[in-house]
């Protein structure tokens, strides 16, 4: 049984917080359930209801601590008796067997059950992966039996998946073997997290939606160059039927009994890098005040929230935190690693750069930004005031928090921090009791949901109308800074084959290092004087995007030299530990 399982409640009990009923969750065991989908629809959004976007400085490997900031910030308003609900992606095996280890948080920020949710979980990413899988068989057997869609073998544009990071299978040769092992063809994979169907999966709102987007994946070329798509292959509906349970939102809870949704788990340097429209909106439906987070840096994960994923939820951030600690910040300023540990006051106004700029672009969507700042134990008091009035110059509210070692009570000043810019100061009983809002005040703001933004000064950093360059060019000049961009020679005629396929339309999401602004993950802080390469686009017609792909960016990563999973061990009494 996991360690943080223990003091677990019921999954009942979270449901019960949020006003459901057992009836109204699937259980899987005790300390899992997943909501489904009638349930969101018949709550709807109260107008009433509060997003709150956290996301973070680009990251160093020194940390920056953005997941559990943000369950230490929900446990923090809970504390103070708000109704709060924590909307977030579920882990992919890519990172807790390679890199980063398990998703969850960290400390006494955490959410559980944690090793059920970094390993199996509901099998959302099991199916998504078998989905995935499924469409490449049904094209191979459409190959080997007559190929009457005259499909072209050399424009086969869909990848496999695999929910592991495997270099080896980027670019493979299959159907050797002769003619009964089907027809010999260059493939790959893509990692299930950057796969057209995790994209899916994260925008669709209900099962016909879903349908609709199966239905229209471009999965290949024919022979005369049209697209030819899953309708076309006639396998939709089996497509759907494989992800009928893996759409659905799954509940889990903080250490500390807060409701999280958890659902998708797309990266944002390679992917749209936010939980799903369904978990953000149950969220928003069930609670006052709904935390959800975007991945990597704010040029990556913020902005995609903002233009793909705010017009499918229907409202926008009413804040943004921005969590940095100190190290990362030092870090950015030129500090190597090993470094960190020693007082540099002037690496730290260096680094701030890159704060600098991640502020400056939140608020260029019109939303208000707060600076969560990650606190260490070891960090000099004298350059966390720094960091404070660096912030105080762009008259943007810092808040420090410690929630890693204290939980939900070293996330106080964030949370009242955050309730002031919302608006929501705690209101106080007679004995200076804090109360949550009245049941009545949600019941007469329920059904209210308007079928325009809820946000009146948000602002997307580009037009629908704008040409698909156009968007490139925007998202460089005013989030990345880059003087232009460079289009290679075969992206530049998907350009024009995209505006003449009717494409011009859909938004755009760009893969690009996490680690800087520009394509070189080696420019820290805020580098200027640069140009973005753009060597690929890549129709996401389902999910109903462009992926443009920039500099050495790959879909498929691969395992470091000593991968994280080295370190999971099970015992002889089944169990399992290892995943940090």
């Amino acid at each position: 049984m996991d360690a943080d399982a223990e003091v677990l409640l019921p999954i009942v009990d979270i449901a019960a917080e949020l006003g459901l009923t057992p009836d109204d969750v699937e259980l899987h065991g005790k300390l899992k359930a997943k909501i489904p989908l009638k349930v969101i629809e018949d709550k709807g959004i109260p107008a009433s209801s509060k997003l709150v976007l956290v996301t973070s400085v680009n990251p160093t490997p020194a940390g920056e601590g953005k997941s559990t900031i943000m369950i230490g910030l929900a446990d923090a308003l809970h504390l103070l008796n708000q109704k709060v609900a924590v909307a977030m992606r579920e882990p992919s095996l890519g990172p807790v067997m390679g890199v980063k280890g398990g998703a969850t948080g960290g400390g006494k920020a955490s959410v559980g059950p944690m090793v059920d949710i970094n390993l199996n979980f509901t099998g959302d990413l099991h199916a998504l992966t078998a989905a995935t899988n499924a469409v490449a068989a049904f094209i191979d057997n459409h190959l080997q039996h007559g190929n009457q869609l005259n499909l072209d073998a050399r424009r086969i544009v869909w990848k496999r998946a695999l929910d592991v990071n495997d270099r080896a299978l980027r670019k493979i040769v299959i159907g050797l073997g002769g003619h009964l092992s089907g027809f010999p063809r260059e493939d790959g994979f893509e990692i299930t997290a950057a796969s057209e169907l995790m994209a899916v999966l994260c925008l669709t709102r209900s099962y016909t939606d879903l349908k609709e987007r199966v239905g229209r994946m471009v999965i290949a070329y024919d022979v005369e160059g049209n697209i030819v798509t899953v309708n076309d292959l006639g396998v939709t509906e089996a497509i759907a039927a494989l992800l009928r349970d893996a759409i659905k939102p799954n509940l889990v809870q903080t250490l500390e009994g807060t409701p999280v949704i958890m659902h998708g788990g797309p990266f944002a340097n390679i992917s749209v890098g936010c939980n799903s429209v369904l978990a953000t909106r149950a969220a928003l439906a069930l609670a006052d005040i709904t935390l959800t987070e975007a991945g990597f840096g704010a040029d990556l994960g913020a902005e995609k929230f903002c233009d793909l994923m705010v017009p499918q939820i229907g409202k926008a951030p009413d804040a943004i935190v921005l969590v940095l600690s100190l190290r990362s910040i030092k870090m950015h300023g030129g500090v190597p690693k090993s470094d960190l540990s020693l007082a540099n006051p002037d690496a730290v106004v260096a680094g701030f750069a890159n704060a600098r700029q991640h502020i400056e672009n939140c608020r260029k969507f019109g939303v208000p930004v707060v600076v969560a700042v990650n606190r260490f134990a070891t960090d000099p008091v004298e350059e966390l005031e720094t960091i404070s009035q660096l912030a105080a110059e762009l008259e943007v509210p810092v808040a420090m928090a410690d929630v890693f070692t204290q939980g939900g009570a070293g996330g106080t000043e964030l949370a009242e921090t955050v309730l002031s810019v919302l608006g929501l100061d705690p209101a106080t009983d007679a004995q200076g009791d804090i109360l949550r809002h009245s049941a009545a005040s949600r019941a007469a703001a329920q059904n209210a949901e308007s079928s325009t933004l809820q946000h009146t000064t948000f602002t997307p950093m580009y037009d629908a109308a704008d040409s698909l360059a156009a968007k490139i060019e925007k998202v460089v000049a005013k989030i990345y800074r880059g003087n232009g961009v460079n289009f290679s020679n075969k992206a530049l005629k998907q350009l024009a084959e995209f505006e003449k396929r009717g494409w011009g339309n859909l938004p755009i999401c760009i893969a690009k290092t996490q680690y800087s602004f520009s394509d070189d993950a080696k420019a820290l802080g805020a580098p200027r004087d640069f140009n973005i390469n753009v060597t690929e686009l890549v129709p996401r017609i389902g999910a109903g995007f462009i992926v443009v792909k920039t500099g050495d960016i790959v879909t498929m990563p691969g395992l470091p030299k000593q991968p994280a999973g080295l370190h999971i061990t099970l015992s002889d009494e089944g169990a399992i530990s290892g995943i940090s």
